[in-house]
């Protein structure tokens, strides 16, 4: 499963591209999906009306992948060794790539920079699918 982080779905919805057409494939796919904490992250941005309309929308079109105790163990292994390091990443990023990686998704993200940081977790590419 490909998973969507809360930036590509930003560009998607700002129809910012390579990425608005990437989601747009993805969305196709029946296999894509983002996370709770993502879906959090949308719904409280979404100021105006019409905003929450495109992210309800978009989001009742996506796997909301929750979390749980089994994702919240992953989350809490990320944040000891990323820390460990001096490397940490932030609350949300820790639980986005906690739910993906206990759930052996591909993260779909632009933030390269945290998300890299994590051992084991596998990155997708924005360019559009083939």
């Amino acid at each position: 499963m490909i998973v969507a982080d809360t930036d590509v779905l930003i560009d998607f919805l700002r129809g910012r591209q390579p990425v608005a057409d990437r989601i747009a494939l993805e969305l196709q796919s029946g296999s894509f999906g983002t996370t709770a904490v993502t879906a959090f992250e949308l719904r409280s941005g979404a100021k105006s009306e019409q905003q929450r309309n495109a992210v309800t929308a978009l989001l009742d079109a996506l796997t909301i992948l929750p979390l749980g105790s089994l994702e919240a163990n992953a989350a809490a292994e990320i944040r000891l060794t990323l820390e460990a390091r001096g490397e940490g990443i932030g609350m949300a990023d820790y639980l986005v790539a906690g739910i993906c990686l206990s759930r052996r998704a591909v993260l779909l993200t632009r933030n390269r920079k945290h998300f890299g940081r994590v051992p084991g977790l596998a990155l997708g590419t924005i360019a559009p699918a083939q």
